[in-house]
């Protein structure tokens, strides 16, 4: 009866996604159309909390209106490109959203980026203009001399700028006095701008390598944002708060976007705090918030206060709430639903958890499976390769049978197109071909999932973090979940670095201690107890600083290629010795364990 319930309720909300999507097309509908239409409707109605300002929904529509005349006076058309590097604030909304009223796309640019990956952000993209705000006017005048002279350079002070002035630079146009010359009257667009063209490009969040813009058309924006809103139970009058950056999709389009579609009130915030996210929520009367990544664990770890329940939130929603703290949060915080999600920016496999289920990053009915045709299929555990029949095509797996995520790829549809990069060749490697049937294709997610037997599917690891250590698999994902409840919620990357002549990868983590507070014997005491002798950390290296993206997410490349040599890290680091304790790794240590003297 539960699997009926289950795929009863998730199947009416798909449907109601369906029918959103479908009348949108139908009108050849883009998102600027879709909220001059909530404009209309409520034009005195908040649409935008921000600190201690409020914009109504006809403020965003003026600003955005003035927004989309002062371009087009300077000539910017349909396909134009012109991209926005702007911290959280109401003017990073209304800005894009007036450009795209011209049919110019607009890449979001990552605020944390300086030098080499901000200029590769604007030229990946090709844009022809940077607006950026007096904040940021610093980091662009830093990569003047790598930006081409051709790209128009506009700053702009908003009203919570703590800048008085511009920088000055002549390069820089003010685009404030710009604005202030514009009309605040709809634009006259000779060119029609349509549901299928593109909108914003935005950047994977480079956890690997630079960052890759991925594509948005209006059609995916709308789809993006209708499929979390029904399949979570959004409702229209629900006040949403994101603390989130506004340049990824997360707080970008599911956030955003309940106010631009369904002209529902959003609460955001320059930047997270750990400390205020339940405070804001109370101060802002939300019912709905955001989290993503390592956030939870953050707010976990601020101390208990009487005033932990005094909210009126009644969901949280989101991604990377992980299973072994998911029950202990719900429960400090009185949180009655939580709406955990799984997709990627450039992908078109996105699933909700639509029960409640601990744990779980959302459901796909083993029984209709050709209603969202998305699957796990086998892979080689060491390679991430797909495991073919004898026809060269994929296997499915089983319940309880890990695999990658795909989602099947179906053209000029929102819901199963990939639009993948702007980059064509980055593109290529995302899509797998040959699944089910010669000539299909799908996107290919790098996440290894399990579903159980009703169809709960359950986030395993990354393809690629997952190594093999005394013959056995481990994950480094559920590794890191274990290590954290150890040492009180402290930000821990776990991944496996080669041992001279031992086969496989050692397990070695990072864990962030500046105020160097870490008890060494009580961690090994846990580990003993919790883990499994070939999952243990054999290494652990204590860092001072950590580099995380702009989603919550760490950064672990860098950290694998330094390995465990302390000639060549300057933090220090311990080894697991035969006692089953941590001890300080020398100079000879290190050459002990490369020639096989010291045994891990």
């Amino acid at each position: 009866m539960h699997a009926f319930t289950l795929i009863y309720r998730a199947v009416s909300r798909y449907i109601k996604v369906l029918i959103k999507i479908k009348l949108h097309e139908r009108k050849n509908l883009t998102i600027a159309d879709l909220f001059r239409q909530n404009a209309k409707k409520h034009p005195n109605k908040v649409a935008i909390i921000f600190e201690d300002e409020e914009w109504t929904f006809q403020q965003v529509e003026e600003y955005s209106n003035k927004i989309a005349n002062a371009f087009k006076s300077h000539g910017y058309k349909k396909g134009d490109v012109v991209a926005l590097f702007l911290e959280n604030k109401p003017e990073f909304i209304c800005t894009w959203l007036g450009l795209s009223k011209l049919g110019v796309i607009i890449p979001l640019i990552n605020t944390h980026q300086r030098m080499t990956p901000l200029v590769h952000s604007i030229t990946i993209a090709k844009s022809q203009a940077v607006i950026f705000g007096s904040e940021l006017s610093e980091a662009i005048r830093e990569v003047l001399d790598k930006i081409e002279s051709t790209v128009a350079l506009y700053e702009l002070k908003s009203n919570s700028s703590k800048h008085e002035i511009g920088s000055g630079d002549l390069r820089f146009q003010n685009l404030n006095s710009l604005l202030n010359e514009a009309s605040p009257n709809p634009p006259a667009i000779p060119s029609t701008v349509g549901y299928h063209d593109r909108l914003v490009y935005i950047y994977t969040s480079g956890t690997t390598g630079l960052p890759k813009a991925a594509v948005i058309s209006n059609a995916r924006y709308v789809f993006i944002a209708a499929a979390i809103h029904h399949l979570s139970g959004f409702k229209n009058n629900d006040i949403f708060y994101t603390p989130l950056p506004l340049y990824h999709t997360a707080g970008g389009c599911m956030s955003v976007g309940q106010m631009l579609i369904f002209g529902s009130t959003l609460v955001i915030r320059k930047k997270f705090s750990a400390s205020s996210y339940f405070s804001d929520c109370k101060k802002y009367k939300c019912t709905v918030a955001q989290y993503i990544g390592e956030m939870c664990r953050y707010i976990l770890a601020v101390p208990p206060k009487p005033s932990d329940k005094d909210h009126c939130l009644r969901m949280i929603f989101g991604n990377g709430l992980r299973p072994q703290i998911w029950s202990e949060f719900v429960d400090r915080f009185n949180i009655p639903k939580v709406a955990e999600f799984y997709g990627a920016t450039e992908g078109n496999a996105n699933i909700v958890n639509v029960d409640n289920t601990v744990g779980s990053i959302g459901f796909v009915s083993r029984i209709l499976p050709q209603i969202y045709p998305i699957s796990i299929i086998k892979v080689d555990s060491e390679t991430g390769e797909p495991i073919r029949d004898a026809n060269g095509l994929c296997q499915l797996c089983q319940p309880n049978e890990p695999g990658v995520f795909i989602g099947k790829i179906i053209p000029n549809n929102p819901t199963r197109a990939f639009l993948g990069y702007v980059d064509e060749e980055a593109s290529k490697k995302k899509v797998i071909r040959d699944v089910f049937k010669k000539g299909d294709a799908a996107f290919l997610s790098g996440d290894i999932l399990v579903a159980d037997e009703y169809g709960n599917l359950f986030f395993k690891d990354r393809t690629g973090d997952t190594f093999r250590w005394k013959g056995e698999n481990v994950s480094t994902s559920e590794v890191e979940a274990v290590l954290s409840n150890l040492i009180s919620y402290k930000d821990v990357v776990v991944y496996g670095v080669e041992v001279k002549g031992q086969e496989g990868r050692a397990g070695m983590a990072a864990i962030l201690d500046p105020e160097h507070s870490l008890n060494l014997r009580e961690l090994a005491q846990g580990v003993k107890k919790v883990l499994p002798s070939y999952a243990r950390p054999i290494f652990i290296r204590i860092l001072d600083k950590l580099d995380m993206t702009g989603t919550y997410k760490l950064k672990k490349n860098d950290l694998q290629n330094d390995g465990f040599n302390p000639s060549k890290v300057h933090d220090k680091i311990y080894y697991l010795n035969s006692k089953g304790e941590y001890v300080e790794l020398t100079k000879e240590d290190y050459e002990n364990i490369c020639d096989g003297t010291i045994r891990v």
